[in-house]
């Protein structure tokens, strides 16, 4: 795992497995920094760290390949993504996930998170088309965190 060089393509399939809206994918990203998992010089895996508040950072956007899921990268990605947060001097990881990303749900709280809040109809009112997941909408953001 390395962070993406600004002279990298960004690896827009990836991003937008986990964000279907390219505009607000491109937003974060410039504000943040894009973290890469290679297989063979093949992206298979991405997420973003975004510093949101001082000593507090935000885990966005975890995708995997989805020929690649269920070998545990996503969690490799989860567990990085905390240690970078640390070794850079953060004392709070954040992240949010949909109320139907059960998988999401389950992986980050396996890996230390703790559900802090939920932001009501946040993907109603921030995504112009409906995102469904597991077979309903996805409308609440499921806020989780963990001390470092």
């Amino acid at each position: 795992m390395r962070p993406l060089q600004s002279d990298e393509q960004l690896p827009l399939d990836l991003l937008l497995l986990a964000d279907p809206d390219e505009n607000v994918v491109e937003g974060y990203v410039q504000k943040g920094q894009c973290y890469i998992y290679e297989e063979q010089g093949e992206v298979i895996g991405e997420y973003v760290l975004l510093p949101t508040h001082p000593g507090t950072i935000e885990l966005i956007n975890v995708a995997v390949a989805e020929n690649c899921q269920g070998r545990g990268i996503g969690k490799q990605l989860v567990l990085h993504a905390v240690q970078t947060a640390k070794e850079q001097g953060y004392s709070i990881i954040e992240v949010g996930t949909g109320n139907s990303g059960i998988g999401q749900l389950h992986l980050y709280q396996r890996c230390g998170f703790r559900i802090t809040g939920i932001d009501t109809d946040f993907f109603v009112r921030n995504y112009s088309e409906p995102i469904m997941e597991n077979g309903m909408q996805c409308c609440d953001m499921i806020r989780l965190s963990q001390v470092l």
